[in-house]
């Protein structure tokens, strides 16, 4: 295609009036690029995942940041992306923007029949599981590429949809004290013999089997159907307290470093005593 085939979007050259942004705009954009940048016409939609699994990972970071312009450039990041896959699947014949667009409208109204006098309103997880195609499991679908934590919370989510779970909360706290009994049986099996007579103990010690392996995931799964229960994601919950002891950590490395302690000389309770004094003071 020659480089007059593809007009410049309006509103990105010198002089040219504030454009209305759109996801049109968008697209207009990336079609001028793969004209006109010898990167962006090599790319495929496969070469363009580790960009837009980045990018949306820069998305969450700036939602956790809480910094406004940060999150809005780069969601901007994350839409070229989008963008972009939408444009190659029209360079390809399988798909455009009306489709992507219609399909997202037509799921919208589907799953809230209520706002648009479809029908009463129901659960998300119900109107979801009459959607798969006949012979599909309440499992089948799920993305392969999910982080464990949200895929137990999206396994959970699913079967919660045809009536297989707790209550409320409660059975899932009886579940994760339960677990926490299986680990601690676990882990003594595995807790390696003493040394001979007359040879002082050392540190406890485990070797780590199939076992505890098995006991501490199904500890991990029952403490997200917790989380899940008790309204709370186990992804946002671990990333908030991540955060937390990060914040907490290079604190404590400042005021180690003002007392003249040494980290890796200090030991544990001497540790402890500056890392309690941070909390007292938060």
């Amino acid at each position: 295609m020659a480089d007059e085939e593809a007009p410049r979007p309006a509103g990105v050259g010198p002089g040219d009036p504030p454009p209305t942004p759109s996801l049109d705009r968008a697209l207009e954009l990336v079609r001028f690029l793969r004209v006109h940048c010898p990167w962006d016409r090599e790319q495929t939609p496969l070469s363009l995942v580790p960009h837009l699994l980045e990018e949306s990972h820069e998305v969450v970071d700036a939602i956790h940041e809480g910094d406004p312009l940060a999150l809005e450039g780069e969601l901007g990041d994350l839409l070229l992306n989008l963008a972009f896959q939408i444009v190659l699947a029209e360079e390809a014949g399988s798909f455009g923007a009306v489709g992507v667009v219609a399909r997202l409208e037509g799921k919208m109204r589907r799953r809230h029949p209520h706002l648009f006098g479809l029908g009463e309103r129901e659960g998300w997880e119900a109107l979801k599981a009459r959607e798969r195609e006949a012979g599909q499991g309440v499992l089948d679908g799920l993305a392969r590429g999910l982080d464990p934590l949200t895929a137990s919370h999206r396994i959970q989510e699913r079967v919660s949809g045809v009536g297989f779970d707790w209550a409320d909360y409660r059975g899932a706290l009886g579940k994760v004290e339960e677990e926490l009994e299986e680990v601690k049986e676990a882990l003594a099996e595995a807790a390696v013999a003493p040394g001979p007579e007359g040879v002082p103990a050392g540190p406890p010690a485990v070797r780590a089997g199939v076992r505890v392996e098995e006991e501490l995931g199904d500890l991990l799964f029952a403490v997200v159907n917790l989380a899940r229960l008790a309204g709370v994601h186990a992804t946002t919950a671990l990333a908030r307290a991540n955060r937390k002891f990060r914040r907490r950590f290079e604190r404590l490395e400042a005021l180690a470093g003002e007392r003249g302690v040494v980290l890796h000389e200090a030991g544990l309770e001497e540790l402890d005593r500056l890392w309690d004094e941070l909390k007292t003071e938060e």
